[in-house]
């Protein structure tokens, strides 16, 4: 069986390693499971997310999938993208051939998790759809769990961009369906999707039509509960789901 997990609220939280995460992750591979690390993420570039995997003793094992990896996969080669994103979505776009812009005409608007986000990266995105620009986020998440409480997601850039231009974006990411593209194309099975977010980990689930584990490691609390869509396993974090799959 497939295990795509989400990376913050599952595997961490910010700096800090969920405890018991990497014994567990090592505990499927010596069951013959195949594991991928799908986040919405797009700030980081896949070599940092590998080196903070490897900071916590978790062998990334080329299994890791971001949502500026689906992002790419809307873009033609020679395109003009303006960034309003961090540097793991421009090395993505620029893997594909597009050539990204900081100001100006463009043939898309890309939007991001970044944390260096203004008014005036909100002026140049504003005008290249003005122009005639297509609007294109990498996920719409609009919080996500660090390990000092939950922090503004690119969810929460794209909405300042649609309320000033009313565009309507193309999304990349989970639970969108070129993520969902992405991943059977690599993992070629079912499988099950573990996340913190029904709205996002659990509506990926839905649409691959794997089953959904959901950990409360991460944004949903107990007192979440019930969810909507329904998680098909829940446990307070991934150790605790895969012992309770396995047992």
């Amino acid at each position: 069986m497939t295990w795509a997990l989400d990376l913050d609220g599952v595997v961490w939280l910010g700096d800090k390693v969920i405890q018991g995460v990497g014994e567990s992750i090592t505990s499927l591979r010596e069951k013959g499971e195949q594991v991928f690390f799908v986040t919405n993420n797009s700030g980081r570039t896949v070599f940092e997310v590998e080196e903070k995997l490897n900071s916590f003793n978790i062998e990334p094992a080329g299994g890791v999938i971001t949502s500026a990896m689906a992002m790419a996969t809307l873009l033609s080669p020679d395109e003009t993208v303006l960034t309003l994103c961090g540097k793991g979505a421009v090395e993505e776009m620029e893997k594909v051939g597009a050539k990204p812009v900081k100001e100006g005409k463009a043939d898309s608007v890309v939007v991001g998790f970044h944390e260096d986000y203004d008014y005036w990266k909100l002026t140049a995105a504003l005008q290249a759809i003005d122009a005639g620009a297509r609007l294109i986020a990498t996920n719409d998440d609009l919080t996500y769990p660090s390990h000092d409480g939950i922090r503004p997601g690119a969810g929460s850039i794209l909405a300042s961009l649609v309320a000033a231009t009313e565009a309507v974006p193309e999304i990349a990411g989970k639970p969108y369906q070129p993520m969902c593209d992405l991943l059977n194309e690599l993992s070629g099975g079912s499988g099950i999707m573990v996340g913190d977010r029904p709205d996002t980990d659990g509506r990926f689930a839905k649409n691959l039509g794997w089953d959904f584990g959901l950990v409360l490691s991460g944004v949903t609390k107990v007192s979440d509960l019930p969810v909507d869509p329904p998680h098909d396993f829940l446990a307070n974090n991934l150790p605790d789901m895969v012992e309770q799959i396995f047992s």
